[in-house]
């Protein structure tokens, strides 16, 4: 198995199984953020308190690469600071994902990205 298809598998797990799938009780954040070219939604969940995410978790639907990365974007922020949060970038993302995205698929891979942005504003 190439390290590539090694990376693709991951993904397919984490849109089969995304860690931090489902609805926080009185979460002091949220957005839902939403694809036009593909329909993928995805909403981000937080419990923030003394600027540091205390829970986070995600709702929507969506291809394979939405989920993941929702997935891989709420595991990576958990216990950080807004500040850290603001400096997490697009290519962040990318990297977590570790496959090639096409240029089409980007707003896809970086969906969750988005609406923790505007969850956190």
């Amino acid at each position: 198995m190439t390290s590539t298809s090694m990376y693709r598998e991951h993904i397919l797990d984490l849109y089969r199984n995304p860690s931090n799938f489902g609805k926080l009780e009185n979460p002091t954040n949220y957005y839902k953020e939403f694809n036009p070219l593909c329909g993928d939604e995805v909403e981000i969940q937080l419990i923030i308190k003394n600027n540091v995410i205390e829970n986070v978790k995600f709702i929507g639907k969506g291809c394979a690469i939405s989920i993941a990365s929702a997935s891989l974007v709420t595991d990576k922020i958990k216990g950080k600071s807004i500040d850290d949060i603001n400096k997490f970038s697009k290519d962040d993302v990318l990297k977590m994902l570790n496959i090639p995205i096409s240029p089409g698929r980007i707003k896809c891979a970086t969906l969750s990205l988005e609406a923790l942005r505007k969850a956190i504003i």
